[in-house]
This record gives structure tokens, sequence and C-alpha cells, in this order.
């Protein structure tokens, strides 16, 4: 596990991780989008065969995190569950009762189908969102109009954000990547078994890639 990358913002102090998650030191909390649990037994109960230790791997990443930072709180920003309800949410339940004392809170996102009791039965809280100190936890990105509506700073996640990266050839790499605006903030997926999408960035933002086991400024 590596020790992230400390950015600043609103006198906030957060740590971007290379394992796709933020760390807000004031609030001792987590902050992960786009998990997408559940996604592998979807596409296995559909026929497509994907290895079930897919899952797993996010979960013993958010484990190692917890380990390591010791979260009293953890903020899930839409698509936690990816599907239906299959069998790797009792993968999920059963990792969740390890952790009875750490808030979790999770804002709906569109893959979020399953009822959300399911989630209350295991200890975890629904919300359309989160409005914590400065900022306001979403799912969906937010267009120029609506960010004028917001009084506060957004975090979401949703697009799988990725930053590309070209060579001096005609080589060229996207990384998924954090992306801060003047008055937003996107998170890429916390989920591996997803894609990301290089999208276009102002001069003003700063990107920050993640290149293996570290957060680089881009």
């Amino acid at each position: 596990m590596s020790a992230g990358l400390n950015f600043n913002i609103l006198e906030q102090d957060l740590l971007l991780l290379p394992e796709r998650a933020i760390y807000w030191r004031q609030h001792k909390a987590l902050i992960v989008a786009d998990v997408h649990l559940g996604k592998s037994g979807h596409f296995r109960k559909a026929g497509i065969a994907v290895p079930p230790q897919v899952g797993h791997e996010d979960l013993n990443c958010l484990t190692k995190l917890i380990h390591l930072h010791k979260p009293e709180k953890i903020w899930f920003l839409g698509d936690l569950f990816h599907s239906s309800m299959n069998g790797d949410w009792h993968d999920f339940a059963q990792w969740r009762q390890q952790y009875p004392g750490i808030t979790m809170q999770l804002v709906i996102g569109n893959h979020d189908i399953i009822k959300e009791q399911h989630y209350h039965d295991i200890d975890i809280s629904t919300h359309q969102e989160l409005q914590v100190g400065p900022f306001l936890m979403l799912h969906h990105p937010q267009d120029n109009q609506c960010l004028n509506q917001h009084e506060h700073y957004v975090f979401c996640g949703h697009i799988h954000p990725g930053v590309k990266l070209s060579g001096k050839g005609r080589q060229s790499v996207t990384l998924p990547c954090f992306a801060f605006s003047d008055r937003q903030a996107i998170l890429p997926s916390f989920g591996k078994f997803t894609g990301k999408v290089a999208v276009k960035h102002h001069e003003t933002d700063k990107v920050f890639g993640i290149l293996e086991n570290k957060v680089i400024a881009v």
C-alpha cells in the first residue's frame, strides 16, 4: 500500500490514494465512488465467465485501506452494488459485519437498483446527497448551471474519469484520475472491473493521474 498524495482544498486536507479513494483527514473518512460490487456476479448469472475473485479484490482493497487509515466513516458516492441481488451480496454483507464501528453511508447511484432496505439491514444508510462541511456528496457530475445553484463544492463519480497521456510518438495511455475543477471533484471508479473514459479538462483544473502505486499531477 502506498502513502498517497496530499491535496488541500477549501482548507480541508485530503489524501489522494492510488487505490482510487480519498482519505479526508478532518473527518477521518474514506470517500470512494463506483465500487460496482456484484458486477462480476451479474455477468456470471448471464452466462459470461468472469472470475469470482474480481469483486473480492475490491473488498480486500477496502479492508487494507481501513487497516491503514483507520477511518471512522466511509462514504460511497453511488454505484456500490452494480446490479440486482446475486451471490456477491452475501460476501459483501459478511464483510460489512467485520466493521460495526465504522459509519457507512451510500449516496444512491444509477446502478444501485436493489431495495434500499437491503443496505439498511446491514447498517449502511442511504441518501440522495450528503452535505458534509464545505462539500456536497453526489453521484452524478453537475453541469455549470447546476453548480451555480449549489453553495457547496461537489464531490461525485459516475463517469469513471481518465486522463490521456501521449508520448513523442503515437503511443498513449489513459490513466484513471481525480479531476478537481473550480466547483467540483470527480473521483475515479474504485472498482477494478470497470472502464475509464478520457474526459476533457480545462487549463484551470487540477488533475491527478493514478500510475501503478502512486498519484501524479498531470
